[in-house]
């Protein structure tokens, strides 16, 4: 007994250091169905005392039974042995109704729990740093907590009420034995300590298998992934990609199969040796009530209603102990939806944020910028300077992984940089409301989202504050009145194949309603990435040809490596290995013979 408490002790101190996740739980499940949560706790205290009624019931029954026999079996002593059968029956009736209304409530609840942990997460997803998504760490919590959270405290409240509704139970069993030997309860937990061991440790066992295979079941969806997606489907069948990605799935799907198994079977053979020690504690109790009855010292009915309440006082404290274990193994997996939820952001608002500029009356800089992503060797940019002055148009250009579209992310402020600074007006951006700063920017991303819904939501996702009449001029500054005109039901198309038979745009013409949407967003600094690298030069040189008039009251940064865009801007960058090299309109670029000109030149030939 020592020795099984001994190796008790240490899972015992490691549940109670998951113990502060219980109360953040009971108030998570209480903010999303307090009601439910309210009439769920009734309904397990009536089914806790129920069963206990269900034994005296019996008690009485046998009796009355051995009365009637013995007296004869006369309608006048069969009367209360018939009204007794009436009153179980009608205990058991109100026990199934009470199941049936708990599994009803369980479900609303279940479903109100399941999204307000979806809202959470989707919460934390959006607002989270754009340097988490450079981590694989991050992936991980992710994965947990996505697979695993939304069932966890479900199954947590769950296990709550049976603790709660067996508890009851179990002390009024209690109390029902006790009058026959006080030391049966010992004997109740000698037969159950096994069990509360087996689970405690194999709920640890299968929280620390989750965290290790987090990464491989990862590998394994993105392989699923691949072989699923359309986005995939044609270098997957052209480069016969199929067989290799298959076997690869299959191979991680075995290893995490094998492991699980393996931990199950371990389980199922410790939970076997746990529950042949509770049925000879019971054997040898039974043994002894028969005993007693045998000389006298107790009546069919006493034994009776002993087998039941010690049977029943038997498995609910196994039960009891079992919802210990499971509720030590819940608590665990929601510590992964309680560190994802508390993952600190790096990019927050000030305590008292300043004003943030309306319009932009000096310019936008950055000042000795030196920025690395995490995890990176090497910095993106270093010892960076850039000046964009109110209403000019400002053109970056250089060779892919010269740091260009790492500026569009310090200026919407997704990342702070490591040292130096970013401003507008000379604020610096720290100092002011992200959401407001943002809402002053609008951004033609260099891969836009292809949103999987009308094109009128398409574009109007840019804004979606801004009034219906704003999309036409929207969609004329982007030069996409042409493909919209081509669909069969204009603004009203359903775009993509994942929800209905849509339309399916080429790439160039998902970037025009990108940019429309980027237009729509009335917003005085406007930063497009590489705007024209999917038009085709008759397409590139009309909407060229307009820019300017649509840039018009703006300040632009266009980020491309494209000569024949940038030529357009007032003021050309010459980015290289994170540094600006060379500065000047596109004739005085041409005349310092340096970089832009070489490039230039290439393209002559």
């Amino acid at each position: 007994m020592n020795q099984t408490f001994q190796l008790l002790l240490p899972r015992l101190r490691k549940a109670l250091a998951q113990l502060p996740y219980l109360p953040q739980t009971f108030a998570l499940v209480w903010t999303a169905a307090r009601t439910w949560t309210l009439v769920w706790g009734v309904l397990l205290l009536a089914q806790g005392l129920l069963p206990v009624a269900t034994v005296y019931v019996t008690r009485w029954l046998v009796n009355s039974m051995v009365g009637a026999i013995q007296a004869g079996g006369g309608w006048e002593h069969l009367r209360p042995t018939l009204l007794l059968v009436a009153l179980l029956a009608a205990i058991q009736l109100a026990l199934q109704i009470l199941r049936s209304a708990a599994a009803y409530v369980r479900t609303a609840q279940s479903e109100l729990v399941q999204d307000h942990i979806s809202s959470l997460i989707h919460r934390k997803s959006s607002a989270a740093d754009l340097g988490f998504y450079d981590s694989a760490e991050f992936y991980d919590h992710l994965h947990r907590a996505r697979s695993e959270a939304t069932d966890r405290p479900v199954a947590l409240v769950e296990g709550l009420g049976s603790l709660l509704q067996n508890g009851t139970t179990l002390i009024a069993m209690g109390a029902v034995l006790v009058p026959f030997g006080v030391w049966l309860p010992a004997a109740l937990l000698l037969g159950t300590v096994p069990a509360l061991y087996v689970a405690v440790r194999y709920a640890l066992l299968q929280n620390q298998w989750r965290r290790k295979a987090t990464p491989v079941e990862r590998r394994a969806w993105y392989y699923d992934w691949l072989l699923t997606a359309g986005d995939t489907a044609s270098e997957v069948r052209l480069f016969g990609l199929a067989g290799h990605f298959q076997s690869s799935f299959q191979t991680l799907r075995r290893r995490l199969r094998g492991e699980r198994l393996s931990l199950a079977r371990q389980q199922e053979l410790a939970e076997f040796s746990a529950g042949s020690l509770g049925l000879l504690v019971t054997g040898a109790v039974m043994a002894w009530m028969v005993w007693r009855a045998v000389r006298g010292l107790a009546t069919l009915g006493d034994v009776a209603m002993f087998y039941q309440a010690f049977q029943q006082g038997l498995g609910l404290m196994r039960g009891l102990l079992e919802n210990l274990g499971q509720l030590y193994g819940n608590l665990l997996f929601l510590g992964n939806l309680y560190e994802f939820l508390g993952l600190e952001q790096r990019v927050v608002n000030p305590s008292k944020p300043l004003p943030t500029p309306i319009t932009i009356q000096g310019s936008l800089r950055l000042e000795g910028v030196r920025f690395r992503y995490p995890g990176s060797p090497r910095p993106a940019l270093e010892n960076f300077d850039l000046e964009i002055r109110a209403g000019q148009i400002v053109a970056v250009v250089g060779s892919n992984g010269a740091g260009k579209s790492t500026l569009i992310k310090l200026l919407c402020r997704f990342y702070d940089p490591e040292a130096g600074r970013v401003s507008l007006d000379g604020i610096d951006l720290r100092a002011l409301d992200i959401e407001e700063l943002r809402s002053r920017i609008t951004v033609l991303f260099q891969q836009p989202v292809h949103y999987n819904d009308t094109v009128r939501d398409n574009i109007a996702y840019g804004d979606l504050r801004s009034p219906c009449e704003a999309l036409e001029p929207a969609v004329h500054a982007a030069g996409a009145e042409d493909i919209i005109a081509r669909l069969p039901q204009g603004l009203d198309s359903m775009l993509g194949r994942w929800f209905a038979e849509g339309a399916e745009l080429s790439v160039g013409e998902w970037q025009r309603l990108a940019l429309a949407r980027a237009f729509l967003r009335r917003a005085p600094i406007l930063i497009l990435d590489e705007p024209t690298s999917a038009m085709d030069p008759w397409a590139e040189a009309d909407w060229l040809a307009r820019f300017r008039e649509l840039a018009a009251g703006r300040t632009v940064l266009i980020i491309t490596h494209r000569f024949s865009t940038a030529r357009f801007a007032d003021v050309i960058h010459v980015m290289n290995e994170g540094r600006i090299v060379e500065s000047g309109t596109h004739e005085q670029l041409l005349q310092a013979g340096g970089r832009y000109a070489q490039g230039w030149a290439g393209l002559q030939l």
